[in-house]
């Protein structure tokens, strides 16, 4: 892990070189970017060989897991920033799987519902734990205050950051 930390922070001097201290919006984009990579990698890894998931199968699963009722596979796809396809085939392995069906309300064909099954439930909740335990270990070095403080000042970044967007609103 120390190894992957090393290779992010290189990439983070790379990209900004020494003229980089004089651009901090640049520096805290790159952290932000790299940090996440980070932590993304290692969920990834640990999903896949913890439970043979991928990380867009979780991310499914929890939206499953929050609407007992199920979703649209449009929604799905709007929730998860998934293509409808994409969605679609997600669906298909968890269902091949046992973790999810999909329902048509009232008979109309046009109209699909995914919802977790009992296993995909009990699995989601398992997962859904581990994934929490992973983010505590990886986070450990780090003191809790810091942590909600920084919560607070990256949600101040991005809220500034949704109010200078081109096009559509942030959603």
């Amino acid at each position: 892990m120390a190894e992957a930390e090393a290779i992010n922070i290189d990439l983070e001097i790379i990209v900004h070189g020494a003229q980089g201290r004089s651009k901090p919006e640049l520096r805290l984009w790159l952290r932000m970017l790299s940090t996440t990579k980070l932590i993304s990698q290692e969920i990834r890894r640990r999903l896949r060989t913890e439970f043979g998931a991928t990380l867009p199968q979780f991310d499914l699963m929890a939206q499953l897991y929050r609407e007992k009722d199920g979703l649209r596979l449009g929604e799905l796809s709007k929730r998860t920033m998934v293509t409808n396809g994409n969605v679609t085939g997600l669906v298909e392995r968890l269902e091949a799987d046992g973790y999810v069906r999909r329902v048509t309300p009232d008979g109309d064909r046009r109209v699909t519902v995914a919802k977790l099954t009992d296993v995909g439930t009990t699995l989601f909740a398992t997962m859904a734990a581990a994934h929490e335990s992973w983010l505590q270990d990886m986070m450990a070095d780090a003191d809790p205050r810091m942590i909600s403080a920084l919560w607070s000042e990256i949600g101040a970044v991005k809220t500034s950051a949704s109010n200078h967007l081109s096009g559509s609103a942030y959603e």
